[in-house]
């Protein structure tokens, strides 16, 4: 009989990648070639050829004066990481908003000068409502970019509308810029969509800000809710502060 290998295969060029990774990391974020080399045993070749493909790759950049730093993907990946460790905190605030009011939830943020969909929180009782137009051409007919929009400076919102067009998805779409900053302008604690996004759908939203965040939750419905505006409106804020807390406690 023969043996069977049980340990894992691997890859040399790989460690070394990653090796190399560290060892800039180890030093305070900024090395040269050389140290790289010298730190990790590695022929000088070896390191020149490994850097060069870390830094295409967008894992180290190398600065004017030949050391190199941790890139921008590394940065993208450990944002996204990030990102997916708050929501993972924020979702059970959210599931528990969908059972109080029976109605799918909204996450939504601003981050790049776009405001997005995060996480939407539903189920077979509260189903979610198709998101038809995307954000990027929405913001201004929902709730969730209205809400955000009055949160944000009002350079970045005058920045973000004049990138924006108003496009008009129902009757009730508002299309006049005047307008609509007017109506974010005296925006309330709560804002609200009425068929604006889609004939038939109705959407209460309210803020979630923390130093690192501009956010907002919502919920969506087509029929009548069981819960009055005030109930709603509650369940909304309390949930809206549980987010926010468990968003500042994972910043």
């Amino acid at each position: 009989m023969v043996a069977c290998d049980s340990s894992p295969t691997l890859i040399q060029s790989v460690q070394r990648a990653l090796h190399l990774i560290e060892a800039v990391s180890a030093r305070n974020g900024r090395a040269h070639a050389k140290e790289l080399a010298r730190d990790l045993g590695l022929t000088p070749s070896t390191t020149y050829h490994l850097l060069r493909t870390l830094t295409h790759e967008g894992y180290l950049r190398r600065l004017d004066d030949g050391s190199y730093v941790l890139g921008p993907t590394l940065t993208q990946v450990a944002s996204s990481d990030h990102l997916a460790s708050s929501l993972a905190r924020a979702r059970p605030a959210m599931q528990g908003l969908r059972d109080e009011v029976r109605a799918p939830v909204y996450f939504a943020l601003y981050s790049d000068g776009e405001i997005t969909v995060e996480e939407i929180v539903d189920s077979p009782k509260a189903p979610s409502i198709d998101l038809w137009v995307g954000m990027h051409d929405s913001a201004h007919a929902t709730a969730l970019g209205k809400c955000i929009l009055a949160a944000l400076p009002e350079a970045q919102r005058q920045d973000y509308l004049a990138r924006h067009p108003l496009h008009s998805l129902t009757r009730r779409t508002v299309t006049d810029a005047r307008r609509l900053q007017d109506e974010i302008h005296h925006a309330g604690p709560i804002v609200h969509d009425d068929e604006e996004y889609a004939i038939g759908v109705h959407c209460r939203a309210a803020p979630v800000i923390t130093p690192q965040v501009v956010g907002a939750v919502a919920v969506a419905h087509r029929r009548t809710p069981t819960l009055t505006e005030h109930e709603l409106d509650s369940a909304l804020t309390r949930s809206a502060q549980r987010i926010q807390r468990s968003l500042a406690v994972s910043s």
